[in-house]
């Protein structure tokens, strides 16, 4: 089996296992903390050009005097007509991203906490192939009102993945040549802060950085939601997305501007 797909199925098969160890626990403590939303984005155009955009978030989140976990699943996938070199057009796919993380802090008190963290991205149109994170470190809640929130995470990890792949011109064709999968070991940072601006609009910031001696990678999710009913919202967001290390090829930073109905639960 892949390596890299070890990271994403451990996370689909202990999930089950840590909610139930939380439960558990909290017979014992405290229960509840859940939430959780869905977002979802849809456009497509036809006639003189044809495009299709479809993007996808679940997050769960859970918080209460011994817990601080996030789990996530996203998923992004774009199709358009493309030009071929003899003029021809084609309906391609020109996205196709989807990644998994999870996070599961105890607490110490109510400010402080030991966080493990684990990612998965796989992006066939990105800097890299796929990318597999995992990472364990001190996470402290500097601000939380009913107003704004504040948290930093950092700590040391292990990093493995692989570039994307190249091209290069032999007796005048075009070969496909496979990078190969690195590993090191990075330092990880998260900063999360939220902010209520007034009763029904709110603005959320997520900066994260997996920094190694041969890539840093750094993603921010910026997001203002404006909430319509008690649990749908619209919601604005700019993702930006960093690799240090590509080739000539492939561009250093990928954007992404989203327009999605979300449903709070």
């Amino acid at each position: 089996m892949n390596k890299a797909l070890l990271l994403p199925l451990s996370l689909l098969i202990a999930l089950p296992f840590a909610v139930h160890a939380q439960d558990s626990a909290a017979d014992n403590a405290t229960s509840g903390g859940w939430s959780g939303s869905g977002e979802f984005g849809f456009a497509s155009a036809h006639g003189n050009s044809h495009t299709e955009n479809l993007n996808a978030k679940l997050g769960l989140n859970q918080e209460n005097e011994r817990w601080k976990n996030a789990f996530s699943l996203t998923g992004l996938r774009s199709k358009a007509d493309t030009t071929n070199d003899d003029g021809t057009t084609d309906f391609q796919t020109t996205a196709n991203r989807y990644d998994g993380a999870a996070s599961i802090g105890y607490k110490f008190n109510p400010r402080s906490y030991l966080v493990n963290a684990a990612r998965y991205e796989h992006d066939d149109f990105g800097s890299n192939l796929w990318q597999a994170t995992y990472s364990i470190g001190y996470g402290y809640i500097a601000l939380k009102n009913a107003r704004a929130e504040l948290s930093f995470e950092i700590g040391p990890g292990y990093k493995r993945y692989r570039p994307a792949d190249t091209y290069q011109t032999i007796n005048g064709t075009s070969v496909k040549v496979h990078s190969p999968v690195n590993d090191e070991v990075i330092g990880r940072s998260l900063v999360n802060s939220k902010l209520r601006m007034t009763a029904n609009t709110s603005l959320e910031d997520t900066l994260l950085v997996e920094a190694g001696s041969q890539n840093t990678y750094i993603q921010n999710d910026l997001g203002m939601s404006v909430t319509v009913t008690q649990k749908l919202a619209l919601k604005l967001a700019y993702q930006v997305r960093y690799n240090s290390d590509v080739d000539n090829q492939t561009k250093h930073t990928d954007t992404l501007y989203t327009t999605n109905l979300v449903y709070n639960f």
